[in-house]
């Protein structure tokens, strides 16, 4: 009996069934529009992009994408800068927010309240000097160059020292009088109970990197170094060099397929987050 009152009072009313319904369609309509250009011959699209409606459909687009070496680079390219760029954010976020959430240091304080100052400023603002100081280094056209920027996160630093401020300090306590070291309590206590939250920052910095359009078309120049977004971008620019309408949209499938699995491997952690719950 209490799981049906349970069930009747989360169960939506129809109102409700219609407009997810509603707004779905309209948010996938977009995708299958895509899906079914990526399948049909470039020839039957030119004049009139309808015939993706139609069969026959064919899988020649995807083919030819294999048969590229560009977007193939360009995919490396991508998965190498976002793995680099996730895997380093969560290492200094993870010590950072050790520093300022369990040690006792002069002016932490005020050097969390700068840490924080950086959530307020926008990467554009900062965008020459940025650009200028990884030509002095010629660190362009190079993964470092793609990959040390997304390093710098205010919000990362912000969101793991929240997670380990709520962490009770008794675990601490207990461990430094059985003669752990600080570094210890780091990688054997704190770390482990932190997955949820590394997890989450994770998926963020992951989608952030693989999505970043900015700073890769600003510091890459040589085609061979272009992560995915900046290669498809500039393939649909030089769209009459392309070998077609389902050419480019193979490639834009092609290029969300990463995001996709991802997505799945990590939805509990996203869902979550996005519901305000990943922080306890």
């Amino acid at each position: 009996m209490a799981a049906d009152a349970v069930s009747a009072r989360t169960r939506l009313p129809l109102a409700a069934w219609i407009g997810v319904l509603l707004g779905a369609a309209v948010m996938l309509t977009p995708l299958l529009w895509t899906l079914a250009l990526s399948f049909k011959a470039n020839s039957a699209l030119v004049g009139n992009s309808g015939a993706a409606l139609t069969p026959p459909w064919t899988l020649a687009n995807y083919a030819a994408i294999f048969g590229n070496g560009q977007t193939l680079r360009w995919l490396i390219n991508s998965t190498i800068v976002s793995i680099g760029t996730t895997i380093g954010v969560l290492i200094l976020c993870s010590l950072a927010g050790y520093g300022f959430a369990r040690l006792d240091f002069p002016g932490r304080r005020w050097l969390f309240l700068f840490v924080l100052v950086g959530l307020a400023i926008p990467g554009q603002a900062v965008i020459l000097s940025q650009h200028q100081l990884f030509a002095w280094t010629n660190l362009h056209n190079s993964y470092p160059g793609l990959i040390l920027p997304g390093l710098t996160t205010s919000f990362g630093v912000f969101f793991m020292t929240q997670y380990m401020r709520a962490i009770p300090r008794e675990l601490d306590e207990a461990a430094l009088l059985d003669g752990a070291s600080h570094w210890r309590i780091f990688t054997r206590i704190i770390l482990p109970l932190t997955v949820p939250a590394q997890s989450t920052l994770a998926v963020f910095t992951f989608l952030g990197s693989w999505n970043d359009y900015w700073w890769p078309l600003i510091s890459v120049t040589r085609a061979d170094m272009y992560t995915l977004t900046v290669g498809l971008a500039a393939a649909q620019m030089n769209y009459a060099q392309t070998s077609g309408l389902g050419y480019l949209m193979a490639q834009a499938i092609f290029a969300s397929l990463p995001i996709f699995v991802v997505y799945l491997i990590f939805q509990k952690q996203i869902i979550q987050a996005m519901a305000g719950t990943a922080i306890k």
